[in-house]
C-alpha cells in the first residue's frame, strides 16, 4: 500500500462514519482498499423478513447524532424472535411510494430511480417501521446508483490542481449537471488527507452559500466527490466583467461571503484558503464556499508537495511571518483582500514571494508598531527581513469606487492584530450592507438570500457578454456614477 493511503488513520475513520450524512448520502463507499475495509458493505445474512412489507415511518431522532444506527434498537430487523406460543402478524401491507422513498433516505426531489425498483422494494425490503441502519442504508442507495462512477458522465475539464482534476458532468439520477472533483490517488502522500478533510467538514456544513456535496465514488485509482454544479467562480465573474463590477453586486457577493463564513465560524470551522477561485457563483448570482481541503488543517502551506507555490495574495501577515495560533480571523483579512479585488478590478496585495508579499502590505497599510501589532518586534522572521519603515496610505486612494462605509469596512478587515480583525458576524451587520434592508438578517440557513425581491443583481457595468438570464435580477441596470466610471 502506497504511503498516501496511510496518510490520515483518524482523519479517514471519521470520514467513513460521515459518509452517510452526504446530500443525498453516498454509500457503497471505498469498497476496496484496506484502510477502507470497514466501509465495505455486509448485507444481512438472515433474510426471514424480505417478504414482509411494513408501514414506513420517519427517522427516529433518538438513535443517535446521524438519527440511525447499525443496532437502532435491543433487536434489529434481522434478529427478531418470536417468543414460545406467539405469533408475529404482519400488519396491513401499503404500496411504497415515491415519496416515501424520498423521505426515508432523503433523496432529491428530482431523482430518478431505476425500473422496477420500488416494485422490488415492495417484495424485498426490510421492515420499514424501524431505524433505518447505515449498512441498510448504504444499499438501498447503492442499488439506485450512488457510489458508482458509471452514475456520471464525464463531460468538459474544468480545472487541474496537484492532486486533483475538476469536470463538468451530468448525473443519470437527476439529469442534473454536477462538478465531478477527481482525487488521484497515486501521490505519495497528502491527497486522501485534504480530501477526506474536506468530506468530513461538508458532510456537517448545510448552506445556502456552501457547496452542497452530492456522492462520493472510490475506485483503486481515484477518490471522485461529486458537488453541485456552479457556472463558474468568482476570479472567472470578474474578468467577464473586465473587472468592473456594480458595486450593488460587489456589497451583494460580499454579504454572501460573510454569511457563508459566520455559520462555519460559529461551528469551528475555519476555510483558511479563501481566494475568488474557492468562491463558485451560480447564474442566479448565489455565491458559495467551495473548496475545504486545507480546512482545519494544522498548518497553511506556502508550497505543495510538487513546490508548487500557493497564492500568498490572501493570506494575513502573521501566517505570513509564521504564525500557527489560528483561528477565525485569518479568514476575514482573506475576505478584506477579496472586497478590495471586487471593487478595484485587481488584486490587493499580489506578491510573488513571501517577502515581496509582506512587502507590498506595509508599503500601503504602513510597517507594523508595537502600537498596532503587539509583539511584532520580537517576531524572528520579521526583525529578519529588516523592511523600511512605511507610513500607512490613504485606501480611498487606491479604491476610489467605495464610499466611506466601505472603506471602514475593508480597514476592519485589514487589521494587523488579528483578534482586532472584524468578525463575519459583526461584519454582515455593518452599515455598509444597509441598503440590502433588515430581512437578509433572519433568512434560514438553508435558504438563498434571493428569494427576497428586495435583493436583486444589477448588470455590471464592463460585461462582455451580452445575454443576461431573464430571472435572478441582473436586469437592473447599473448606477449612472459607474457607467461614468466605466466611460472615463
Amino acid at each position: 500500500m502506497s504511503a498516501v493511503r496511510k496518510a490520515c488513520p483518524t482523519q479517514v475513520s471519521l470520514c467513513i462514519s460521515a459518509l452517510d450524512m452526504c446530500d443525498p448520502p453516498a454509500l457503497a463507499l471505498f469498497p476496496r482498499g484496506n484502510i477502507f475495509k470497514s466501509s465495505q458493505l455486509r448485507l444481512p445474512k438472515n433474510n426471514q423478513h424480505k417478504n414482509c412489507n411494513l408501514n414506513i415511518v420517519h427517522e427516529n431522532l433518538k438513535m443517535g447524532s446521524d438519527g440511525e444506527s447499525d443496532q437502532a434498537s435491543g433487536t434489529s430487523s434481522d434478529e427478531v424472535q418470536s417468543p414460545t406460543g406467539v405469533c408475529l402478524r404482519n400488519r396491513v401491507h401499503r404500496r411504497i411510494s415515491m415519496e416515501d422513498l424520498n423521505k426515508r433516505l432523503s433523496l432529491p426531489a428530482d431523482i430518478r430511480i431505476p425500473d422496477g425498483y420500488l416494485e422490488k422494494l415492495q417484495l424485498s425490503s426490510p421492515p420499514f417501521d424501524q431505524p433505518l441502519s447505515r449498512r441498510s442504508r448504504r444499499a438501498s442507495l447503492s442499488e439506485i446508483g450512488f457510489g458508482k462512477l458509471e452514475t456520471y458522465i464525464k463531460l468538459d475539464k474544468l480545472g487541474e490542481g496537484t492532486y486533483a482534476t475538476v469536470f463538468k458532468g451530468r448525473s443519470k439520477l437527476t439529469d442534473n449537471l454536477v462538478a465531478l472533483k477527481e482525487i488521484r490517488l497515486e501521490h505519495e502522500e497528502g491527497a486522501p488527507c485534504t480530501a477526506i478533510r474536506e468530506v468530513s467538514l461538508l458532510k456537517d456544513l448545510k448552506h445556502a452559500n456552501i457547496v452542497t456535496l452530492h456522492d462520493i465514488v472510490h475506485t483503486d485509482k481515484s477518490l471522485t466527490l461529486v458537488f453541485e454544479y456552479l457556472d463558474k467562480d468568482l476570479k472567472q465573474y470578474m474578468d467577464d466583467c473586465g473587472n468592473i463590477m456594480s458595486m450593488h453586486n460587489v456589497k451583494i457577493f460580499l454579504f454572501q461571503i460573510l454569511r457563508g463564513l459566520s455559520y462555519c465560524h460559529k461551528r469551528k470551522v475555519l476555510h483558511r484558503d479563501l481566494k475568488p477561485q474557492n468562491l463558485l457563483i451560480n447564474e442566479r448570482g448565489e455565491l458559495k464556499l467551495a473548496d475545504f481541503g486545507l480546512a482545519r488543517a494544522k498548518s497553511v502551506p506556502t508550497k505543495t508537495y510538487s513546490n508548487e507555490v500557493v497564492t500568498l495574495w490572501y493570506r494575513p501577515p502573521d501566517v505570513l511571518l509564521g504564525s500557527s495560533e489560528y483561528s477565525t480571523q485569518i479568514d476575514m483579512w482573506g475576505v478584506g483582500c477579496i472586497f478590495y479585488e471586487m471593487a478595484a478590478g485587481r488584486p490587493l496585495f499580489p506578491g510573488s514571494t513571501v517577502e515581496d508579499e509582506l512587502h507590498l502590505i506595509f508599503r500601503l497599510l504602513g510597517t507594523p508598531t508595537e502600537e498596532n501589532w503587539p509583539g511584532i518586534s520580537s517576531i524572528e522572521e520579521f526583525k529578519s527581513y529588516n523592511f523600511p519603515k512605511y507610513k500607512p496610505q490613504p485606501l480611498i486612494n487606491h479604491a476610489p469606487r467605495l464610499d466611506s462605509e466601505g472603506i471602514e469596512l475593508l480597514l476592519a478587515f485589514l487589521r494587523y492584530e488579528s483578534k482586532k480583525r472584524i468578525s463575519a458576524d459583526e461584519a454582515m451587520k455593518h452599515s455598509y450592507f444597509r441598503q440590502l434592508g433588515m430581512r437578509v438578517h433572519s433568512m434560514p440557513e438553508s435558504i438563498s438570500i434571493f428569494t427576497l425581491k428586495e435583493v436583486q443583481l444589477q448588470k455590471d457595468p464592463g460585461y462582455r457578454n451580452s445575454s443576461y438570464p431573464e430571472s435572478g435580477g441582473w436586469g437592473t441596470p447599473p448606477d449612472a456614477s459607474e457607467l461614468h466610471l466605466v466611460n472615463h
